[in-house]
């Protein structure tokens, strides 16, 4: 049986406490709080990183992708250690240069059997695809097919967010300025999501209550097959979760909760809830 290995990046969201059981590589983004960087959840945990970004008078955290020279390590050491071929999936392009340092990587190794899979999506929208991949790997199935039915997944997966304020995302670089303007001048809770790749701003809304109510609205117009609930410092997330759980109709084994990591973390800001969902195929 061949041994297909995953491997995605540290914007995935995905916790090592999850990946690593699963399989799953994870390519650490960079994170930087003014001169000092860190590897996203290897010298900066998911916890470390919001105790910073929330401390009075802290530097704002920026971001930078993985570089190919980290996943060409990645790939290699999988190889070494027995891999016959590598599926790679990817935060989305249009949102980070990661896609193309992994596109890179695999491209310096023409003998090897590398497939690259641009999500489209972000967060847990990619690292769902991953655990999507590390199961089908586990059961057998070819490299080759596990790239095949991730590209064809991409279409079902979907994200709800709601925020508490544009201002992260347009200081990442996300939004433009003007738009976030607007939308603190109005006291909207924006709700974003991604299409095509990029971030959108779904709807505003005139209250943290009405907003969480409408992302639960857009969160369950189709069945759904599995979902993350994320959050970023919100003490009410389990509350959310239940409320999700109930209208979507799934169980606890389906429905996983995230804390946003640093990979993704200074683009949404604090107190944030939302979640990833993959339609029903």
């Amino acid at each position: 049986m061949s041994h297909v290995a995953i491997v995605t990046d540290s914007a995935s969201d995905l916790p090592p406490a999850v990946a690593t059981p699963a399989g799953i590589t994870i390519v650490p983004l960079q994170v930087s709080f003014g001169a000092e960087t860190f590897l996203a959840n290897e010298t900066l945990t998911t916890d470390e990183f919001w105790a910073r970004m929330l401390a009075p008078g802290a530097p704002f955290p920026t971001t930078a992708a993985a570089s190919p020279g980290e996943f060409a390590a990645a790939y290699q050491r999988l190889f070494d250690a027995g891999a016959d071929s590598i599926v790679c999936v990817t935060v989305s392009g249009d949102l980070s240069g990661t896609y193309k340092s992994a596109r890179i990587a695999a491209d310096g190794m023409p003998e090897r059997e590398v497939h690259v899979v641009d999500s489209r999506t972000a967060s847990l929208g990619h690292g769902m695809l991953a655990q999507i991949g590390a199961e089908l790997a586990a059961e057998g199935v070819s490299g080759v097919e596990v790239a095949r039915v991730l590209e064809e997944r991409k279409k079902d997966v979907d994200l709800f967010v709601a925020l508490d304020t544009l201002e992260y995302l347009k200081r990442g670089g996300r939004i433009s300025g003007a738009r976030a303007a607007v939308g603190s001048m109005l006291s909207i809770k924006p709700i974003i999501t991604v299409i095509d790749g990029v971030v959108e701003n779904a709807e505003r809304v005139r209250s943290r209550a009405k907003a969480r109510e409408r992302v639960l609205e857009l969160l369950t117009q189709k069945p759904i097959e599995r979902a993350t609930v994320l959050h970023t410092t919100q003490a009410d997330v389990e509350e959310f979760r239940d409320r999700f759980m109930e209208r979507s109709g799934l169980d606890a084994a389906r429905v996983q909760t995230m804390t946003v990591g640093p990979s993704v973390g200074p683009h949404l800001g604090p107190g944030c809830v939302g979640a990833v969902i993959i339609y029903r195929h």
